[in-house]
C-alpha cells in the first residue's frame, strides 16, 4: 500500500550565524514509514531532525530558509503554535533524559501540561504506553518508583513512552540507540518496527546496519546537502551516486 507524504521538507536552507548547515535540502517522508538520515558527523542529518518540531530555534542565531511541512502546514509560518507542533511531532534523544519523577509523573507530566488532570484519564494513558513500549507488565507495581533505578534500555523505552502520551503522528529519534549495548538496542528496534503501525518514524543513526534493517526510505547527508533518498533496499543495493557507494563500502568519512 503507497502511503502518502506527511512531512515535506522544500529548499531548506538553515544557519547557525553565518554557517550554513543545510544546503537546499528537500525530503520526503511518508506516513506510518521509518525513515532514516545516515551521514558522517558535521553532516546535518540531526539538524534536519531537529527541524521538524523546530528544535533549532533553542539555538541563538539560527535561520531558516524554505518549508518544513507537516501535513501540509508550514511549521515555520508565523501563526504556528509551537507548544502544539512539539505535541504533534515528538523527540526522542540520544541519551535518556527523564525527568527526576517517578514512572508514573514522568509519562503524564506532558497530558498534564497540555490539560488532563483526571487521574483515571492519566492512568490509562501510562497503561496504555507502557504496554506499548513493552514495559506495563514489569513497570505496574512500580509506577511511583524513581525513573532513574531503571537500566538504560529501560529508560529509553520510558522515553519513547514519554513522547507518545501526548499522542503525536510523528516521532523524531536521534541516534536512539548509540548509547545502549546490542540486547537494547535490538529491542529498541522492535519496538520502532512496531510503532509504525501507528506513526511516523524519522531517526537519525550512524549505524548503517540499523538503518538497512529497519528502515523504508534512507535519505544520505554530506556536508549540509542531501545526496541521495531512496527505499532503503535500492539504497543499500544500488545507489545512484558514487559517494554513498563509498560510504556504505566504508570508502568515506
Amino acid at each position: 500500500m503507497e502511503h502518502c507524504e506527511i512531512v515535506k521538507i522544500r529548499d531548506l536552507s538553515l544557519f547557525y550565524g553565518d554557517f550554513q548547515a543545510l544546503k537546499n535540502v528537500n525530503v520526503s517522508i511518508k506516513e506510518n514509514e521509518v525513515t532514516s538520515f545516515i551521514g558522517s558527523s558535521g553532516c546535518g542529518k540531526s539538524t534536519c531532525l531537529r527541524s521538524i518540531n523546530r528544535m533549532n530555534d533553542l539555538y541563538d542565531n539560527c535561520r531558516v530558509e524554505g518549508e518544513v511541512l507537516v501535513d501540509n502546514q508550514d511549521v515555520y509560518d508565523k501563526d504556528v503554535d509551537v507548544t502544539l507542533l512539539r505535541k504533534q511531532v515528538g523527540m526522542v534523544f540520544q541519551r535518556p533524559n527523564l525527568f527526576r519523577m517517578s514512572i508514573f509523573d514522568n509519562i503524564s507530566y506532558g497530558p498534564r501540561s497540555h490539560g488532563i488532570r483526571k487521574k483515571a484519564v492519566l492512568e490509562e494513558i501510562v497503561e496504555s504506553v507502557l504496554k506499548s513500549v513493552y514495559l506495563w507488565d514489569k513497570m505496574k507495581d512500580r509506577l511511583h518508583s524513581s525513573a532513574l533505578d531503571l537500566s538504560g534500555g529501560q529508560q529509553q523505552r520510558l522515553c519513547i513512552a514519554r513522547a507518545l502520551a501526548v499522542k503525536p503522528k510523528i516521532l523524531l529519534m536521534d541516534e536512539p540507540t548509540s548509547a545502549l549495548d546490542p540486547s537494547s538496542t535490538l529491542k529498541i528496534e522492535d519496538l520502532i518496527l512496531n510503532l509504525k503501525k501507528k506513526y511516523t518514524v524519522v531517526m537519525v543513526t550512524h549505524n548503517m546496519q540499523q538503518a538497512a534493517r529497519i528502515s523504508d526510505s534512507t535519505a544520505f547527508f554530506k556536508d549540509g546537502e542531501l545526496i541521495e533518498q531512496d527505499d532503503t533496499y535500492t539504497f543499500f543495493n544500488n545507489p545512484n551516486d558514487k559517494q554513498i557507494e563509498d560510504y556504505i563500502n566504508g570508502r568515506s568519512e
